[in-house]
């Protein structure tokens, strides 16, 4: 119980490290709405889209690389040394082919030159730093990490509202940027957050003493390219809806589709939060007794966590989207979001089983898991887009990751057996999504409805773990 302990103790501190600053900056989707039409935050969400494919193209695996022999190797500064020159100068290389041929790259993508010139630029940063948030992980030190993380998304929010605001804004500061569209103010307010950034982990770039071990380099990219081409594919899972929907609906739909995918942001920050702990436990204590059993019952509580999660947003969706969405027109494509939470909690539990291929080295079979799920997405969305439009989407998204977790669970039971609870798991997730689905759908969100169910969830719960969290209570 102490090691689950410890591993909560992390988990909360990371999770607190991304979760905080993430809501804080979810805030910015009522302001987002309320100040661009949807044409215009479909713009700003393709933006973003391509972002993510340049961060994993980038970063090529290097941060899960990076953890797994930091926490292997001995030599810990040769690990530190070669994956920080290695991020640096591919960083630089591949920063100005992006920039010398962004024209014809730019149009291939359909983004805006201006804007263009922004994305290398908060790419080009936000992969430099990826190594040193990275050692700040794995040497645990999550309060300076959380700092760093909370200092950045405090001037994004900062800026956007005085940039976008029509109550705080800054007419002198809106004046200097002089733009012609109101949505490059929210990349121009993410440079200026990630330029500090930079700034403040500039030290962590000198930590470790001059090395380039060759023979480090190799295990590192072995280990990381096909973690690179998994994260392809989760990008592809993630985001390919937004990137057809402006095609094949409009930019209008993918507006409304984008901003109500931002309520289910909850699960997200949640498996988020989950993973930052997470991963660099996994690999520090695969070596120690009871490991396998230890990693069972914590897929088991991030299950219960997960499903009430799933509850709570579906039940109080009205409440929420009041809050966060209150322009009509956005509200076009509600009807996603507890397909999309059963979505997100089906991958959040394939990141827990996905352990077993990375403590194996075994990452290829990500890949493939991650491949078969991006084809999934890529061929559903093309066939049923245009014949029931963006609901064709979460459908998609929510296949593909069950697909994945099923998947990933049978394959590690061959490669890395782990005594998962499997019958509790599926009472967890089944019941929490039949009743979250019938609340929404059946009952039209009735809200007292929901709470009755979310209670009797709770009741569940709290019949079948009894004995075990009594124990957990015991030990403290």
């Amino acid at each position: 119980m102490s090691v689950l302990k410890s591993f909560f103790k992390d988990t909360v501190i990371y999770g607190l490290a991304i979760v905080l600053p993430r809501l804080i900056n979810f805030l910015l989707v009522r302001l987002h709405t309320d100040v661009l039409p949807n044409e215009d935050y479909s713009e700003n969400t393709e933006f973003y889209v391509v972002a993510a494919f340049f961060n994993v193209i980038l970063t090529y695996g290097m941060e899960t690389s990076f953890f797994r022999f930091f926490s292997k190797n001995k030599d810990k500064n040769a690990v530190l040394s070669t994956a920080m020159i290695t991020i640096v100068v591919s960083t630089f290389f591949f920063g100005l082919l992006l920039f010398l041929f962004r024209i014809p790259i730019s149009e291939a993508l359909r983004i805006n030159t201006d804007f263009y010139n922004l994305l290398v630029g908060i790419t080009f940063i936000d992969t430099l730093i990826v190594i040193p948030f990275a050692y700040l992980r794995v040497t645990g030190r999550p309060i300076k990490f959380a700092s760093i993380k909370m200092i950045n998304v405090i001037i994004m929010v900062v800026f956007n509202v005085l940039l976008l605001s029509t109550t705080y804004g800054s007419e002198s500061l809106r004046n200097l940027f002089s733009v012609d569209n109101n949505v490059e103010y929210i990349f121009i307010a993410n440079l200026i957050a990630s330029v500090v950034v930079l700034i403040l982990v500039l030290p962590y770039f000198f930590k470790a003493k001059l090395q380039y071990d060759t023979t480090v380099l190799k295990q590192l990219l072995r280990y990381g390219w096909p973690i690179m081409v998994a994260g392809l594919a989760f990008v592809i899972n993630e985001n390919l809806d937004k990137w057809l929907l402006p095609q094949m609906e409009g930019e209008f739909v993918n507006g409304a589709y984008s901003a109500c995918y931002k309520l289910a942001v909850f699960m997200t920050l949640f498996i988020q939060a989950f993973r930052m702990g997470a991963e660099p436990f996994f690999f520090s204590h695969s070596d120690k007794e009871n490991a396998t059993q230890t990693y069972a019952t914590i897929l088991k509580y991030f299950t219960i966590v997960g499903a009430l999660g799933l509850m709570i947003v579906v039940v109080y969706i009205d409440l929420l989207r009041s809050i966060f969405i209150k322009q009509e027109s956005y509200l076009l494509a509600l009807d996603i979001v507890p397909i999309v939470l059963l979505a997100n909690l089906c991958l959040g539990i394939y990141h827990n089983l996905s352990i077993w291929y990375k403590l194996t080295d075994r990452t290829r079979f990500g890949m493939y898991i991650s491949i078969i799920g991006a084809s999934i997405t890529i061929a559903f969305n093309l066939i049923f887009i245009p014949k029931i439009g963006f609901m064709a989407c979460a459908y998609a998204t929510l296949i593909a990751y069950a697909l994945m977790m099923l998947i990933s669970y049978f394959l590690g039971r061959k490669y890395y057996p782990v005594p998962y609870d499997i019958n509790r798991i599926s009472i967890y997730l089944l019941v929490s999504a039949g009743l979250s689905f019938i609340t929404y759908y059946h009952f039209d969100r009735n809200m007292l409805l929901g709470t009755v169910f979310l209670l009797l969830f709770l009741a569940l719960i709290g019949f079948l773990e009894k004995n075990e969290l009594k124990q957990i209570l015991k030990s403290r």
